[in-house]
């Protein structure tokens, strides 16, 4: 996982780490560590963050430098 992804994204929202914690219903030093990499993120805060950030979790992931979401499935 592309760390600095989570960290980077969350500064163009001026954020704080605390604000996404609490999104999250974790606490600021648990998400601190999915930002440093100590502890690897679970898919559903994954997931939440990507609809969040309106972004997918690819980019998340830094599969992909295309930032915008994909579009919703019909199915």
């Amino acid at each position: 996982m592309k760390i600095d992804r989570l960290r980077e994204i969350r500064e163009d929202k001026d954020l704080f780490q605390k604000d996404i914690a609490n999104f999250l219903k974790i606490t600021q030093v648990q998400y601190s560590r999915y930002e440093t990499g100590v502890r690897s993120i679970p898919i559903y805060h994954l997931v939440k963050l990507a609809e969040f950030y309106n972004t997918s979790v690819d980019y998340l992931l830094g599969l992909t430098d295309e930032r915008k979401a994909y579009p919703k499935s019909i199915i």
